[in-house]
């Protein structure tokens, strides 16, 4: 797997941190929302500032966020091949002042039309290495993303400044950049949670470097804790990217042993893919 391959499943694998609690409903409607209707200058003008104060609160939340502990959905639909498959599972993020840990156990999938069953894989970020626990092939793969030397004074980068790189998160990390590489709208909605969640359509600018991979990206926060509550992702090949954090627990007590890496009985010793230098 190349670099850039890898890239992806990280986002595709890390991202999950986000979706309506409706799980499989219907995606064409997200994709083509309904056109708004024209708006006034000081209409406009309101809109942008409620923007702001929501970016800005996203990114105070960010700053304080300490720990993060949910149930996580996570929807990848295929229209082309009319195919879907749901994951269920919890994940788990503390970060300190020495490092940041990111903890993912899938215990779920459903494919299509057929009944939910068990699928236990799971996914561990200490801030240089990823660990893939695959219960089902019995295999750990261990992936190096950062070059220790490269990190300023020997610290490890925080698990969503990583994916950040590749696909900004709203409310996981900073929003300062955001407008550079994204068309930022508030949507305004008549849902029955309008009142505790907003929505922004994010559409993606010609010169964004992230142009390759998406054209959209939907995000509802969750107004009480000011920190995402789903992400809806749609990919240039129509892909659709559904995450979901559901009942989330915001800077409360986590142990540390959660991200302790153990490999279960039976499993040979891990496979190793360390970080491939850059060719001058």
């Amino acid at each position: 797997m190349n670099r850039k391959n890898l890239d992806r499943m990280i986002v595709i694998i890390l991202l999950i941190q986000l979706c309506l609690a409706g799980g499989c409903e219907d995606v064409s409607a997200a994709k083509n929302p309904p056109k708004p209707s024209p708006q006034s200058a000081e209409q406009k003008t309101q809109q942008e500032n409620r923007l702001d104060e929501i970016l800005g609160r996203l990114n105070e939340s960010a700053a304080n966020l300490k720990t993060y502990q949910c149930r996580i959905e996570y929807l990848f639909q295929q229209p082309l091949f009319d195919s879907q498959t749901l994951r269920t599972g919890k994940m788990y993020y503390l970060r300190n002042a020495d490092d940041s840990l990111l903890r993912i156990n899938f215990q779920t999938i459903q494919q299509d039309e057929q009944p939910q069953e068990e699928y236990i894989e799971q996914y561990v970020f200490d801030g240089v290495w990823l660990t893939r626990i695959d219960y089902q092939l019995k295999q750990i793969k261990m992936y190096q993303l950062i070059d220790p030397n490269d990190l300023a004074d020997n610290q490890s980068i925080d698990a969503f400044d990583l994916i950040t790189e590749h696909l900004p998160i709203v409310g996981f990390t900073r929003t300062d950049k955001l407008k550079k590489d994204f068309d930022i709208e508030l949507i305004e909605t008549k849902t029955s949670d309008a009142d505790t969640t907003d929505k922004l359509q994010m559409k993606v600018k010609p010169d964004s470097i992230y142009a390759e991979n998406y054209t959209s990206i939907d995000f509802v926060i969750d107004k009480k804790f000011s920190l995402p509550k789903s992400i809806t992702a749609f990919s240039v090949e129509d892909d659709f990217y559904r995450f979901n954090f559901i009942e989330p627990k915001v800077n409360e007590k986590l142990d540390r042993e959660i991200f302790k890496l153990q490999i279960p009985d039976g499993f040979p010793p891990p496979e190793i893919n360390p970080l491939q230098k850059k060719s001058d």
